[in-house]
């Protein structure tokens, strides 16, 4: 089935303040032998994570303000729609010959990469990587079919990373194992993935620390289309969030908040 995306958050109103700059999102860290990882959510899928003097980005999109980006020792790619594959943002952000991993769909508009099919592993620029199935369940569009984006886990200073990319909470997900971080989507508006399904998902796998990304599609389109009027949806995507808190109440799992759609 042919698939179409539609860049569709949940920003708590603290955070609609001004640009998605990465010079002015606030580090966050999680321990780590050998050092801090250092965490820096950019834009709607696109993540900077640093460990030992090791740069790993995930899904670079150039609409983002790039500018203070670390060079990337390694680039991983969940998808092929632009926000996901963007060529420009790999060729700008990868060091000399760093390795860029993604899937077959990607590999076929950007060939200067390393494939990993759903289930396979490797490691690339010393560090381990595991491509995760992400795909749909519930029928409607965009539609993400099995076998064609990614997830991945990541491990750096002994501890492991869940990128989910995009698509619902299926049994690849529900059995992963001793994830410390888990950065996972909230496809709004559409009917996958809300604050209900994705707490439940979470208690399934029981990551210590939750960033919620790739949930404001509106948001997203508008950075790719500046000349447009931004939606006026904070309030909205605020509640979200919060139920998603309220579903997650008494749970050991922390829910950390990052403004991934700053005004600017």
């Amino acid at each position: 089935m042919a698939k179409r995306h539609t860049l569709s958050t949940v920003v708590l109103a603290a955070f609609v303040t001004s640009g998605a700059s990465l010079a002015a999102q606030a580090p966050n860290t999680v321990p780590a032998d050998g050092g801090d990882i250092v965490i820096t959510p950019i834009l709607h899928a696109s993540v900077q994570v640093e460990h030992a003097g090791t740069v790993v980005y995930v899904d670079p999109w150039s609409v983002a303000d790039l500018s203070r980006a670390r060079p990337a020792d390694l680039i991983l790619v969940t998808d092929d729609p632009s926000h996901h594959l963007d060529p420009a943002a790999i060729e700008r952000l990868r060091k000399p010959g760093a390795p860029v991993v993604l899937t077959a769909k990607a590999h076929e508009s950007f060939p200067h990469g390393t494939v990993l099919a759903n289930g396979e592993r490797g490691t690339f620029a010393g560090v381990r990587v595991e491509a995760v199935a992400a795909h749909d369940m519930t029928p409607g569009q965009p539609w993400h079919p099995p076998g064609e984006a990614n997830g991945y886990v990541v491990t750096l200073g002994g501890q492991r990373i869940f990128f989910s990319g995009v698509g619902e909470c299926v049994p690849e997900i529900q059995a992963l194992q001793d994830i410390h971080v888990a950065f996972m989507p909230m496809n709004l508006p559409l009917d996958r993935m809300r604050p209900r399904p994705v707490a439940e998902c979470l208690k399934t796998f029981r990551p210590k620390v939750v960033y919620l990304y790739h949930y404001d599609n509106a948001s997203a389109r508008w950075f790719a289309n500046p000349e447009q009027e931004r939606p006026d949806n904070a309030q909205e995507i605020a509640a979200t969030i919060q139920a998603l808190r309220d579903a997650l109440e008494g749970e050991s799992i922390e829910l950390r908040d990052a403004d991934w759609y700053r005004r600017r």
